[in-house]
C-alpha cells in the first residue's frame, strides 16, 4: 500500500516542502509537488548566512510552503501517512524549525515521523531525475559543507572512500570569490566570472591531487588565491579577476574530476553519481562526462533545481528508507537535532 511523506527541509538557507508517494516493487517513490524558498537575497547583504535570520525566515515560510504543495498535489492534510524532516547535520536553529513544525504537525494529525539526515537526502536525489541510477554506484557529494566520495550499494549501504580532511569544495569556492569582491553566494557567481577568464593564466595548486588515497584538501588551494590577489596592484582590472576565477575552478574540477576516476577505478564500479551544489557546476559536469565516456562510465546528476538544498530529497530519502525497511516512522514526538552527524552514524541497512 502506497503511504505519501511529506518532507521538510530547513537546515540552512533553504526551506524546503515537498510531498512523494511510496510505490511498491522496488520503483523509486513519485514527486507529487514541491515547493522552495530561498534565503538569498536576505543574507546578501552581510555576504553570509546569519543563522537567527535563517531561523526567523524558516518559521515565515514552512506552513504556507506545506499548504502550497499540498494544494499543487490535490492532496488534502489529512491524507498524509509520514511527516519527515531534515535532522541534521546544519545550524541548530534552523534544523529545530523543521523538526518542531514536522512533530507537531505528526501529534496533531496523529501521524508517524522520520529525522532524516540531510547528507543521505542529497545522496539519493539523483533517483528523482529523468536519468536514475541503478545500485551499486561511487557518489560525490560536493556541498558547501561537504565533500566526500562514497561506495553505495543500496540504500542505507554506503561505504565512505575519501573525505576532504579541511575546506570542501564548496567553501574554496565560497571563499575564493570573496577573496575577489565577489558577492553572496560565492560560488555561482565565481563560475559566470570564470566564462570570461583563461583557466591557465594563474598556476595555482591541486592539494592531495598525487596523495595515493581519496581524500580531499582545498584549505591550501584558498591560500594560494589570497596570495595572488594580494599581488594585485591597487583594483585588478576585470580581466585579471576573471583569469583568476577561471584558474581556481579549474583547480577545483581537477582535483574532483580525477578523484572520482580513481574511486571509480578502486571499486571496479562503472557508475557515478554526483550530488549537492556543486554538482549544478557546469565545468564539473563536463569534464565528468567527457572523462567518463572515455571509461564506457554512466554520470547521473539530479535535475538542476534539485542540486541545492530542497524538500524533495527529504522526502525522497525518507520515503526509500521506508519502503526498504530500514528505519520505521515513529510517534514519539519529542525530537532533537543533529547539528554534526556524520553519515556513518546513521541506522544502516543490514
Amino acid at each position: 500500500m502506497s503511504k505519501l511523506v511529506l518532507g521538510i527541509e530547513s537546515s540552512c538557507d533553504e526551506t524546503g516542502v515537498a510531498l512523494v508517494r511510496t510505490r511498491g516493487g522496488g520503483r523509486v517513490p513519485e514527486l507529487l509537488a514541491h515547493a522552495l524558498h530561498t534565503q538569498v537575497a536576505m543574507h546578501a547583504d552581510y555576504g553570509g548566512v546569519v543563522p537567527e535570520l535563517a531561523s526567523r525566515d524558516h518559521i515565515r515560510r514552512v506552513i504556507p510552503l506545506a499548504n502550497h504543495v499540498l494544494a499543487q498535489a490535490g492532496q488534502a492534510l489529512a491524507a498524509i501517512d509520514v511527516i519527515a524532516y531534515t535532522r541534521g547535520p546544519g545550524l541548530a536553529g534552523a534544523l529545530l524549525v523543521g523538526a518542531g513544525v514536522a512533530c507537531a504537525l505528526g501529534a496533531a494529525l496523529g501521524k508517524p515521523v522520520l529525522g532524516v539526515h540531510h547528507l543521505e537526502g542529497h545522496l539519493l536525489s539523483p533517483f528523482l531525475s529523468a536519468d536514475p541510477p541503478e545500485f551499486p554506484f561511487v557518489a560525490l557529494l560536493v556541498s558547501g559543507g561537504h565533500t566526500q566520495l562514497m561506495r553505495v550499494d543500496g540504500v542505507g549501504r554506503y561505504q565512505l572512500l575519501g573525505e576532504t580532511i579541511d575546506d570542501a569544495a564548496g567553501e574554496a569556492f565560497d571563499k575564493s570569490a570573496k577573496l575577489l569582491g565577489l558577492g553572496y553566494p560565492g560560488g555561482p557567481a565565481l563560475a559566470r566570472l570564470a566564462e570570461f577568464g583563461d583557466d591557465t593564466a594563474y598556476k595555482l595548486p591541486r592539494p592531495l591531487l598525487h596523495s595515493g588515497n581519496l581524500d580531499f584538501s582545498f584549505a591550501g588551494l584558498k591560500t594560494a588565491v589570497l596570495t595572488q590577489a594580494k599581488k594585485f596592484e591597487g583594483a585588478p582590472c576585470e580581466q585579471m579577476r576573471a583569469d583568476l576565477a577561471a584558474s581556481t575552478q579549474a583547480a577545483i574540477v581537477e582535483v574532483l574530476v580525477k578523484k572520482s576516476l580513481a574511486a571509480l577505478k578502486a571499486t571496479g564500479l562503472k557508475r557515478l553519481v554526483v550530488a549537492g551544489g556543486v554538482g549544478a557546476n557546469a565545468r564539473l559536469r563536463a569534464a565528468l562526462n567527457a572523462a567518463c565516456a572515455q571509461r564506457g562510465v554512466r554520470v547521473h546528476y539530479p535535475e538542476l533545481h534539485l542540486c541545492t538544498d530542497n524538500g524533495a530529497m527529504i522526502a525522497l530519502a525518507a520515503a526509500m528508507r521506508v519502503q526498504a525497511g530500514i528505519e520505521a516512522p515513529n510517534t514519539d514526538y519529542a525530537f532533537d537535532v543533529k547539528p554534526r552527524w556524520p553519515l556513518d552514524m546513521l541506522p544502516l541497512a543490514a
